[in-house]
């Protein structure tokens, strides 16, 4: 692949990943019901604090959610801005997350969670690591595997994704209520 059709189809990998990042987080795609947006603002500055269910169990489902949809806007980004240095694009990824959960309040789009903000951070500086070990693995040619898999990786999240909302905006609201 030329380095500069690989860049290309780099940006437009990234493109869709972002596109997918903003309807799951600001829109709630594919599971959107307006029972999930009650125009509340709320924010949450305590860690942890809406982690948990009726009984008391922290419920990790979300956090670990929220770590692996960043892991790839962290690697996204190494392979767009190599030259950054960690730090640049730690706060990059930090920022982004502090951005969705202040435009979800703007909005009244869901609930502003500084746990969000923690797990999202995370899962970005995650992809950074991720991307510098595979540096180390496949030197020169990591941004040619990395796009590649990345092709892969987002053909099957975006069918997946559609495949999601159909079946929750046609199929399910098609079924006579229980």
């Amino acid at each position: 692949m030329r380095l500069e059709k690989q860049n290309h189809l780099t940006i437009v990998l990234f493109v869709v990943y972002m596109l997918l990042l903003i309807s799951i987080i600001l829109f709630k795609l594919p599971f959107y019901s307006a029972e999930l947006s009650d125009g509340i603002r709320v924010i949450n500055l305590i860690p942890l604090q809406g982690s948990f269910d009726a009984s008391g169990v922290i419920v990790f489902r979300e956090i670990r959610d929220n770590i692996l949809i960043f892991i790839p806007f962290g690697i996204y980004l190494c392979l767009l801005k190599n030259e950054w240095r960690f730090v640049r694009k730690a706060f990059a990824v930090i920022a982004l997350s502090l951005t969705f959960e202040v435009l979800q309040f703007i909005f009244a789009l869901g609930r502003t969670d500084v746990t969000d903000i923690l797990s999202n951070s995370l899962g970005g500086i995650i992809g950074i690591a991720v991307y510098a070990t595979l540096v180390k693995i496949f030197k020169s040619r990591t941004n040619k595997i990395v796009t590649a898999v990345g092709l892969i990786a987002t053909i099957y999240v975006a069918a997946r994704f559609a495949h999601l909302f159909y079946l929750n905006h046609f199929v399910m609201r098609q079924l006579p209520p229980r």
